[in-house]
Protein backbone atom coordinates (compact mmCIF):
# COMPACT_ATOMS: atom_id res chain seq x y z
CA UNK A 1 0.00 0.00 0.00
CA UNK A 2 1.57 3.64 -1.15
CA UNK A 3 1.93 6.21 1.55
CA UNK A 4 -0.76 8.44 0.32
CA UNK A 5 -3.25 5.25 0.37
CA UNK A 6 -2.25 4.34 3.49
CA UNK A 7 -3.00 8.03 5.11
CA UNK A 8 -6.17 8.35 3.51
CA UNK A 9 -7.20 4.76 5.07
CA UNK A 10 -6.29 6.14 7.81
CA UNK A 11 -8.16 9.21 8.31
CA UNK A 12 -11.23 7.50 6.66
CA UNK A 13 -11.00 5.03 9.88
CA UNK A 14 -10.06 8.05 12.00
CA UNK A 15 -13.20 9.99 11.61
CA UNK A 16 -15.31 6.60 11.80
CA UNK A 17 -13.50 6.64 15.34
CA UNK A 18 -13.87 10.34 16.60
CA UNK A 19 -17.68 9.44 15.73
CA UNK A 20 -18.14 6.13 17.15
CA UNK A 21 -16.14 7.21 20.75
CA UNK A 22 -18.22 10.29 20.72
CA UNK A 23 -21.39 8.41 20.75
CA UNK A 24 -20.04 6.14 23.40
CA UNK A 25 -18.65 8.04 25.38
CA UNK A 26 -21.50 10.32 25.98
CA UNK A 27 -24.16 7.34 25.66
CA UNK A 28 -22.64 5.20 27.80
CA UNK A 29 -21.27 7.25 30.55
CA UNK A 30 -17.22 7.13 30.04
CA UNK A 31 -16.23 10.44 31.38
CA UNK A 32 -13.25 11.14 34.21
CA UNK A 33 -12.27 14.74 35.71
CA UNK A 34 -14.21 17.76 34.91
CA UNK A 35 -17.35 15.64 33.55
CA UNK A 36 -15.39 15.39 30.20
CA UNK A 37 -15.21 12.14 28.35
CA UNK A 38 -11.70 10.29 27.08
CA UNK A 39 -11.65 9.98 23.49
CA UNK A 40 -8.03 9.34 22.63
CA UNK A 41 -4.58 10.83 23.38
CA UNK A 42 -2.46 12.96 21.38
CA UNK A 43 0.45 10.73 19.83
CA UNK A 44 3.89 11.38 19.68
CA UNK A 45 5.06 14.85 16.98
CA UNK A 46 7.79 16.88 15.91
CA UNK A 47 7.19 20.37 14.03
CA UNK A 48 8.30 23.92 13.87
CA UNK A 49 6.53 26.80 14.84
CA UNK A 50 5.87 30.02 13.07
CA UNK A 51 9.86 31.11 14.65
CA UNK A 52 10.91 27.87 12.84
CA UNK A 53 11.78 26.41 16.54
CA UNK A 54 10.97 22.84 17.21
CA UNK A 55 7.75 22.04 18.50
CA UNK A 56 6.75 18.31 19.81
CA UNK A 57 3.49 16.48 22.26
CA UNK A 58 6.12 17.40 25.10
CA UNK A 59 6.48 20.76 25.18
CA UNK A 60 2.35 20.97 25.20
CA UNK A 61 2.14 18.37 27.85
CA UNK A 62 1.27 19.13 31.49
CA UNK A 63 -1.23 22.27 30.01
CA UNK A 64 -4.81 22.68 28.59
CA UNK A 65 -4.42 23.61 24.96
CA UNK A 66 -7.14 23.53 22.15
CA UNK A 67 -6.29 22.36 18.58
CA UNK A 68 -7.39 23.73 15.47
CA UNK A 69 -6.51 22.91 11.79
CA UNK A 70 -6.74 25.27 8.59
CA UNK A 71 -4.20 26.85 6.00
CA UNK A 72 -3.18 30.61 5.30
CA UNK A 73 -4.26 30.21 1.44
CA UNK A 74 -7.89 28.88 2.53
CA UNK A 75 -10.84 30.75 0.47
CA UNK A 76 -13.56 28.91 2.64
CA UNK A 77 -13.76 28.26 6.44
CA UNK A 78 -10.44 28.74 7.84
CA UNK A 79 -10.59 32.55 8.34
CA UNK A 80 -13.83 31.84 10.53
CA UNK A 81 -12.08 29.41 12.38
CA UNK A 82 -9.35 31.59 13.30
CA UNK A 83 -11.16 34.54 13.69
CA UNK A 84 -13.39 31.88 16.13
CA UNK A 85 -9.72 30.79 18.20
CA UNK A 86 -9.01 34.54 18.36
CA UNK A 87 -12.19 35.23 20.64
CA UNK A 88 -11.10 31.85 22.77
CA UNK A 89 -8.06 33.74 23.35
CA UNK A 90 -9.57 36.55 24.49
CA UNK A 91 -12.29 34.69 26.57
CA UNK A 92 -9.19 32.87 28.58
CA UNK A 93 -7.07 35.61 28.45
CA UNK A 94 -8.49 36.47 32.26
CA UNK A 95 -7.01 33.16 33.64
CA UNK A 96 -4.65 33.08 36.17
CA UNK A 97 -1.45 30.86 36.12
CA UNK A 98 0.03 29.16 33.30
CA UNK A 99 -2.29 29.93 30.45
CA UNK A 100 -4.57 27.44 27.99
CA UNK A 101 -2.31 27.19 24.72
CA UNK A 102 -3.91 27.56 21.25
CA UNK A 103 -2.18 25.66 18.81
CA UNK A 104 -3.42 25.62 14.98
CA UNK A 105 -1.46 23.07 12.82
CA UNK A 106 -0.94 23.61 9.04
CA UNK A 107 -3.23 21.16 6.65
CA UNK A 108 -0.90 22.99 3.96
CA UNK A 109 2.72 22.61 5.22
CA UNK A 110 4.03 22.39 1.88
CA UNK A 111 3.04 25.90 1.04
CA UNK A 112 3.01 27.02 4.62
CA UNK A 113 6.38 27.90 5.56
CA UNK A 114 7.04 29.68 9.20
CA UNK A 115 6.91 33.02 7.35
CA UNK A 116 3.53 32.91 6.19
CA UNK A 117 2.41 31.62 9.40
CA UNK A 118 3.59 34.29 11.15
CA UNK A 119 2.18 36.95 9.03
CA UNK A 120 -1.15 34.72 9.46
CA UNK A 121 -0.63 34.94 13.13
CA UNK A 122 -0.64 39.23 12.96
CA UNK A 123 -3.23 39.32 11.03
CA UNK A 124 -5.72 37.55 13.79
CA UNK A 125 -3.63 39.34 16.74
CA UNK A 126 -2.22 35.56 17.81
CA UNK A 127 -0.48 36.01 20.80
CA UNK A 128 2.75 34.09 20.55
CA UNK A 129 2.42 33.09 23.87
CA UNK A 130 -0.44 31.56 24.14
CA UNK A 131 -1.24 30.49 20.18
CA UNK A 132 1.40 28.62 18.05
CA UNK A 133 1.07 27.66 14.90
CA UNK A 134 2.54 24.78 13.26
CA UNK A 135 4.05 23.39 10.04
CA UNK A 136 6.27 20.75 9.20
CA UNK A 137 6.99 17.25 6.96
CA UNK A 138 3.26 17.15 4.81
CA UNK A 139 2.64 13.18 5.55
CA UNK A 140 3.54 13.27 9.21
CA UNK A 141 0.72 16.22 9.52
CA UNK A 142 -1.46 14.75 7.76
CA UNK A 143 -1.00 11.00 9.62
CA UNK A 144 -1.08 13.35 12.86
CA UNK A 145 -4.27 14.35 11.96
CA UNK A 146 -6.04 11.25 10.67
CA UNK A 147 -4.86 8.74 12.79
CA UNK A 148 -3.69 10.69 15.79
CA UNK A 149 -6.72 13.44 16.00
CA UNK A 150 -9.08 11.11 14.11
CA UNK A 151 -10.19 13.85 12.02
CA UNK A 152 -10.26 13.86 8.16
CA UNK A 153 -7.90 16.13 6.23
CA UNK A 154 -7.75 15.12 1.93
CA UNK A 155 -6.23 17.09 -0.97
CA UNK A 156 -8.60 17.52 -4.44
CA UNK A 157 -8.33 18.52 -7.62
CA UNK A 158 -9.43 22.20 -8.76
CA UNK A 159 -12.33 20.40 -11.04
CA UNK A 160 -13.20 19.22 -7.43
CA UNK A 161 -13.42 22.66 -5.93
CA UNK A 162 -17.17 23.26 -6.29
CA UNK A 163 -17.69 24.66 -2.91
CA UNK A 164 -15.14 27.61 -2.76
CA UNK A 165 -13.13 25.89 0.32
CA UNK A 166 -10.03 25.38 -1.71
CA UNK A 167 -7.98 22.18 -3.04
CA UNK A 168 -7.75 20.81 0.56
CA UNK A 169 -10.64 19.39 2.49
CA UNK A 170 -10.68 19.22 6.40
CA UNK A 171 -12.49 19.30 9.37
CA UNK A 172 -13.64 22.38 11.28
CA UNK A 173 -13.76 21.18 14.76
CA UNK A 174 -11.65 22.48 17.75
CA UNK A 175 -10.07 19.96 19.73
CA UNK A 176 -9.72 19.97 23.33
CA UNK A 177 -6.70 18.43 25.47
CA UNK A 178 -6.12 17.82 28.95
CA UNK A 179 -2.49 17.98 30.80
CA UNK A 180 -1.73 14.44 29.58
CA UNK A 181 -2.84 14.28 26.41
CA UNK A 182 -5.83 13.09 26.54
CA UNK A 183 -8.43 13.96 23.87
CA UNK A 184 -11.65 15.65 26.02
CA UNK A 185 -13.61 17.08 23.76
CA UNK A 186 -14.75 17.87 20.01
CA UNK A 187 -16.46 21.24 19.32
CA UNK A 188 -17.65 22.90 15.75
CA UNK A 189 -15.57 25.83 15.25
CA UNK A 190 -17.95 27.83 13.19
CA UNK A 191 -21.03 27.03 15.24
CA UNK A 192 -21.01 30.11 18.14
CA UNK A 193 -23.15 27.71 20.84
CA UNK A 194 -20.43 25.17 20.44
CA UNK A 195 -17.03 27.62 20.74
CA UNK A 196 -18.98 28.60 24.26
CA UNK A 197 -19.01 25.38 25.35
CA UNK A 198 -15.35 24.78 24.43
CA UNK A 199 -14.46 27.86 26.83
CA UNK A 200 -16.29 26.44 29.40
CA UNK A 201 -15.22 22.88 29.06
CA UNK A 202 -11.66 24.33 29.30
CA UNK A 203 -12.17 26.32 32.37
CA UNK A 204 -13.71 23.18 33.80
CA UNK A 205 -10.87 20.88 33.41
CA UNK A 206 -8.24 23.69 34.88
CA UNK A 207 -10.09 23.51 37.64
CA UNK A 208 -9.26 20.01 38.31
CA UNK A 209 -6.59 18.69 40.92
Amino acid sequence: MTTRLLAASLIIAGACLVSAATWTAFRYGVEREAGLPVLGKVPDFSLIDSQGAPVSQAELAGGIWIADFIFTTCPGMCPVLSAQMAKVQEALASQSGAPTRLVSFSVDPVHDTPELLRTYAERFRADPARWIFLTGDRDALHTLIGAGFHLAVAERSPSEDTDGQGLITHSDRFVLIDRDLNIRGYYHGTDEDSVQQLVRDAAALRKQS
